[in-house]
């Protein structure tokens, strides 16, 4: 008969080995997202010359972000351009996303797998080298969308796509869209794949058209990932940075009509604003911490409402 020590040692005896699995995610995570969290969040109570921030001043950095005309003339104005931002990959990337997956799960669909390739290859490419090609493309005296569009009769003039500020935030929102809609496109598409064929079998005996079948099969057992599209959408678009870097510059040309949080967050916070160029690591701070937590608001109205429908 087995000793008590020896019973104790048994695997199946053990309720504590699962954390030995987690610990390298778990300091992972505490070293590269926990602590510089927590230290932005610290570091948005403090001043300082360069980059030792050693007097404790409260929340007047946060005062300043919202009363300093200098500072938050330009905050509102990107939280405003983010909200576009947003609004334009949501409506084209991910509407077409939705499209395209549905398309590709048509049954007698020929090239399925080539389609698939090219909707997902601008994903693969760096955003750096995607902005530069684009701004080739529209480029206003030889860039080959001026001269498709005039040589198609639809445009006089030459038109700086990225010039004008009633088009510039526009044109690098959709260039982003074209880019990353092969990600909800794949992701739907897994979706449509779960679905049970007895399902469609079912509608077809009814007479249901695919215009119904989409509306009240597919869409409605879509939502789930609805949601984690709306979540990844949300949060990457309120973090992007590098298409507006690439496609324009930090200083969110023309006429702070591009800038956006990620842009104005370097600005501040990493860069220097000019003319003066020195940043001020307790505003940037500041504005790490408000972005955050609109994440962490948005984010949970966005599950929240998944979650509700998800109940009904």
């Amino acid at each position: 008969m087995p000793s008590i020590g020896q019973r104790r040692n048994r695997p199946g005896n053990s309720n504590w080995n699962w954390i030995f699995y987690l610990l390298p995610a778990l300091v992972v995570y505490t070293f590269f997202m926990a602590y510089p969290l927590l230290n932005s969040l610290r570091l948005s109570f403090f001043t300082g010359s360069g980059f030792e921030l050693s007097r404790f001043i409260g929340f007047d950095n946060y005062i300043r972000l919202f009363k300093d005309p200098q500072i938050s003339e330009r905050y509102w104005g990107d939280f405003k351009n983010t909200w576009i931002f947003f609004a334009v990959h949501m409506i084209v990337q991910n509407v077409l996303g939705l499209l395209f997956a549905n398309l590709l799960t048509r049954k007698g669909l020929k090239g399925s797998d080539f389609y698939r390739t090219v909707i997902f290859l601008p994903a693969t490419l760096s955003i750096l080298v995607t902005g530069y090609l684009w701004k080739l493309i529209l480029n206003p005296q030889w860039g080959a969308l001026n001269l498709i569009l005039g040589k198609l009769g639809l445009m006089g003039e030459p038109f700086a796509w990225l010039g004008e500020p009633s088009t510039a935030l526009i044109t690098i929102s959709l260039v982003s869209s074209w880019q990353w809609v092969g990600m909800p496109t794949m992701m739907f598409l897994a979706g449509l794949q779960n679905i049970s064929g007895d399902l469609f079998e079912a509608a077809a005996i009814d007479g249901a058209s695919r215009g119904t079948v989409f509306w009240k099969i597919k869409l409605p057992l879509l939502r789930p990932i609805i949601g984690i599209v709306a979540i990844l959408t949300f949060v990457n678009n309120f973090n992007a940075f590098d298409v507006v870097f690439a496609m324009e510059n930090v200083n969110g040309a023309p006429q702070f009509s591009t800038d956006i949080m990620g842009t104005f967050f370097y600005r501040v916070g990493i860069a220097g604003q000019h003319p003066v160029g020195i940043p001020d690591r307790g505003v940037g701070a500041a504005v790490a911490t408000l972005t955050f937590i609109l994440l962490a608001i948005g984010v949970s109205l966005i599950m929240g409402i998944a979650n509700r429908e998800d109940r009904r």
